[in-house]
């Protein structure tokens, strides 16, 4: 699948955070639900005037209803009369057009081979969650889920390090047809801030719909005292669905952070991430590529 940028065109990445509060998800949606990509799109169109035009982002990770991002990236194709028209002033353009709960904070010409989605190597999400018993802090109810049952965080750290690696997550994925759950999850680790909020960080290469939140239920029934810390390895061996495993609620869940090679290897990077995914000894469904799927 060819990635180039067509002649007269010029690929802008562009860097952003947002709070999902109010959003029906990253992704463009028919219905006139309320996205984050329909809004910097309509306010890219709008500062550069170019109404007429479809200037459509890629993302590195479309983020569920109600999921936040504070290191989110996409690239956008602009003509380059447009780019090179409005390139000083289009940062501060988009911040006075941009609702307030949305905001890019760098826009830069992408080097050769950079696609948003296809070229990172790992996306690093955050999940909070407390236990107080009191609830949570009203000033961060929007972004931390309260778990009303003491939480032991070295026995979830514990069932964390069994999952480290590269399975099928098929057990902790909401199937979508024509796409693989093959994942390399590097790293599940879970910290409690003198403020009493765990905060778990799971990185890995992509992830499947509902995963990481699917990953922390799991979690949270063992830091709980319901399940014990070898449970979560058993439902992934097992491959299928468990109805004990619950998808926390999105609000606890940011995109922190997503990594990308240097400049000289993105374009190959770009290529393999395409590749159907495989584990050894043995073919898996594959199909769609590990960066392609709503995520979270």
């Amino acid at each position: 699948m060819s990635d180039e940028v067509q002649p007269g065109y010029v690929r802008v990445r562009l860097d952003l955070s947002y709070d999902g509060t109010e959003f029906s998800g990253w992704a463009k949606q028919a219905g006139g639900r309320r996205t984050v990509q329909a809004e910097i799109e309509d306010a890219l169109r709008t500062v550069t005037r170019s109404k007429g035009d479809l200037y459509e982002l890629t993302v590195a990770g479309r983020t569920d209803a109600g999921v936040h991002a504070r290191g989110q990236v996409a690239h956008v194709d602009l003509p380059l009369e447009v780019w090179g028209e409005h390139r000083g002033k289009l940062l501060k353009r988009l911040a006075g057009r941009l609702p307030k709960d949305v905001r890019v904070w760098a826009l830069r010409e992408a080097p050769p081979g950079f696609n948003a989605r296809f070229s990172a190597v790992w996306r690093r999400y955050a999940y909070r969650v407390t236990d107080n018993p009191g609830g949570v802090d009203p000033l961060l109810r929007g972004h931390v889920l309260w778990h009303d049952w003491p939480l032991d965080v070295d026995a979830m750290n514990e069932a964390a390090g069994r999952l480290l690696g590269e399975h099928d997550f098929a057990a902790y994925c909401k199937r979508r047809e024509g796409a693989t759950t093959i994942r390399t999850l590097q790293e599940l680790s879970l910290v409690r801030g003198d403020d009493g909020i765990v905060t778990a960080t799971v990185r890995a290469d992509a992830f499947c719909h509902n995963m990481v939140r699917s990953l922390i239920g799991a979690l949270l029934f063992v830091g709980d005292g319901h399940r014990a810390p070898d449970w979560p390895e058993k439902v992934l061996a097992a491959g299928v669905r468990d109805s004990a495993v619950h998808v926390v609620r999105p609000h606890g869940l940011t995109l922190e952070e997503v990594g990308y090679p240097a400049d000289e290897l993105l374009a190959a990077r770009n290529k393999e991430a395409r590749n159907k995914r495989t584990l050894p000894g043995g073919t898996l469904p594959g199909g769609t590529p590990p960066g392609t799927a709503a995520c979270c």
